[in-house]
């Protein structure tokens, strides 16, 4: 019995995995990377093995689907959750996926089919124009950072999130600058930049308020007001948040006046919150060690 798609990618993932990215068969020598995206309607998460092109000193993968009519299920996963996490050799990183748009998509396809002809085969065998993606690392605009206790944990986490906002900002403002009269709708870039940092967030306030912020208050009784406090601040950061991702997450048309009000509201709200809980919770959680002992 032949076996299945999905049987076949998990061993190459298994392979993968267990030979620190390098793997046999039909993927011998070449270029190959585990993507691993979150579904767009079951939440769970996903793990493909992807050949890469590395053009222009960025990290590449097209959603050719070996040209078939429909684009593969991952990308329709990542461009409803667009933070998605890169296995390259022995490296795990978490990164944003844009796709690119325009003549930028052009240049960079032309670029993969230089680097791998076969994509110049799959886009002529079908009307399906094949995306490129741009898997970019993280902590663009951030310093690196040590990261010793829960704290460090803390601000690097901190140190991303204003780093995504001062990205976001920056587009935005560079595209209602290049409008003539009424600027043009905003790109696919902006908006999966918005979601990612979106999703980010998500993930870091529920992880306070279901791990962090319990185990805190049995620990420092003192705080359990202050740990309140920043709960009800999450609250208003995540109607913000909501506010700004169903502005953006449509596959069609946004416009940027709207976004560029709720993204100002939603990065002094947040701003304001990330000073709040830096100056009440770093004293304690400066002495818990990260990650935990035996970890």
């Amino acid at each position: 019995m032949p076996m299945s798609s999905l049987s076949f990618n998990q061993t190459v993932i298994e392979e993968f995995r267990a030979q620190g990215g390098r793997v046999g068969g039909p993927f011998a020598g070449g270029d190959l990377l585990l993507l691993t995206t979150v579904g767009e309607r079951s939440g769970r998460e996903h793990t493909v093995p992807l050949g890469f092109v590395r053009a222009d000193g960025l990290l590449l993968v097209v959603a050719s689907a070996a040209g078939a009519p429909e684009h593969p299920q991952w990308y329709r996963n990542l461009l409803a959750r667009p933070l998605v996490r890169v296995e390259l050799g022995p490296e795990v990183f978490d990164a944003t996926a844009v796709p690119a748009e325009g003549d930028r998509r052009e240049r960079l396809f032309e670029a993969v089919v230089r680097a791998a002809p076969g994509y110049g085969d799959y886009q002529r065998h079908t009307a399906r124009l094949l995306p490129v993606v741009v898997l970019e690392h993280p902590g663009a605009g951030a310093p690196a950072r040590e990261v010793a206790s829960l704290a460090d944990k803390l601000l690097e986490v901190h140190d991303w999130l204003r780093a995504q906002l001062r990205q976001l900002r920056a587009e935005t403002e560079a595209h209602l600058a290049g409008g003539v009269g009424h600027a043009p709708a905003l790109g696919l870039q902006i908006r999966r930049h918005c979601l990612a940092f979106c999703q980010g967030l998500a993930v870091h306030h529920t992880g306070e308020d279901r791990g962090v912020f319990p185990a805190l208050a049995r620990s420092h009784p003192e705080l359990r007001g202050v740990l309140e406090q920043l709960a009800e601040e999450h609250r208003t950061v995540a109607r913000l948040k909501d506010e700004l991702v169903a502005l953006v997450s449509g596959l069609d048309a946004a416009e940027p006046g709207p976004f560029r009000a709720a993204l100002a509201r939603t990065a002094d709200e947040l701003e304001a919150h990330l000073t709040h809980e830096e100056r009440e919770l770093l004293p304690a959680l400066a002495g818990i060690p990260f990650p935990p002992p035996g970890q």
